[in-house]
């Protein structure tokens, strides 16, 4: 298991688990906002809709095809 911080909290996870499924397990289905404002989060779980765009230590990234590692900082604009 490994630590890794979203928004501030802490959580666990498997190395290598992906993000979105991190971010899931976790209850956080809502990742960011559209431009209208409509929470997003996971959609097609592959990468190609790119709805799961988070910012990891930095830089933006796609939660679903990201996999965690020991001191990632998640920010995904929802708390």
């Amino acid at each position: 298991m490994i630590e890794l911080t979203v928004d501030g909290t802490p959580l666990e996870a498997p190395a290598g688990q992906s993000l979105g499924a991190v971010l899931l397990q976790a209850g956080r289905t809502a990742l960011r906002n559209s431009p209208s404002g409509t929470p997003r989060g996971l959609f097609c779980g592959i990468g190609v809709c790119q709805e799961c765009r988070v910012i990891v230590d930095g830089v933006v990234a796609r939660a679903c095809v990201t996999p965690v590692s020991a001191g990632m900082q998640v920010s995904t604009g929802h708390t």
